[in-house]
């Protein structure tokens, strides 16, 4: 059976059901930091389906973040049942970019910023979701493109974005917290000029 891609209309109801079953059962209040395509597509900012929903971290009672590893148990089953009750494809709410929370690193290893950024909408009274900002999805996007090291759907999401100069010049920085390597780093400088950043490449 064919698995429905992730639209706007499928990424409400897919979470609307989520946060209805989770309220269901009784289970504790979550709150998700959602990253990625499902967060680009939720926020209008670029125009295409997704295949998963990516959780980043979630957030405590006093909006600390929390490492999204391990997966609670009760939120994979929940998900379960709206994979299969809307034909999602496997895996479609998943915690893939949990690696990105360095407690170890200012900001838990993210952009300055990123919590007041966030926007917000409660699914239940057991499911509320943050969806990350155009900033943060700038940072996100250049570092997942260079990571990949050649053209990929990040970086069609990156130019998609239209990150001015200072934007991504701040999202270099970030990223070169992310890997500091001379490697990365040429990468980086090579990616910029094959995109029309080369004054930016020339300041790193």
């Amino acid at each position: 059976m064919n698995k429905k891609p992730i639209d706007s209309t499928i990424l409400e109801r897919s979470l609307t059901l989520l946060g209805a079953l989770l309220s269901k059962s009784s289970s504790p209040e979550i709150s998700l930091i959602v990253c990625g395509g499902s967060s680009l597509v939720a926020n209008r900012l670029v125009s295409r389906t997704t295949k998963d929903v990516d959780i980043i971290a979630f957030l405590d009672e006093n909006k600390q973040i929390i490492k999204a590893e391990p997966f609670p148990e009760f939120l994979k089953r929940a998900a379960d049942v709206v994979q299969i009750e809307l034909q999602l494809p496997d895996n479609w709410l998943n915690n893939g970019p949990w690696s990105l929370i360095n407690f170890n690193l200012s900001n838990s290893g993210l952009p300055q910023g990123f919590l007041d950024r966030l926007k917000y909408k409660k699914y239940s009274s057991s499911l509320n979701v943050y969806f990350i900002d155009r900033i943060d999805q700038i940072h996100f996007k250049l570092y997942a493109a260079a990571d990949k090291g050649g053209p990929s759907y990040h970086l069609d999401d990156l130019i998609s974005l239209s990150p001015d100069n200072d934007e991504i010049y701040e999202a270099v920085l970030w990223t070169f917290i992310q890997n500091p390597s001379p490697e990365f780093r040429e990468i980086m400088i090579t990616m910029l000029e094959a995109i029309g950043y080369g004054n930016i490449a020339k300041r790193i």
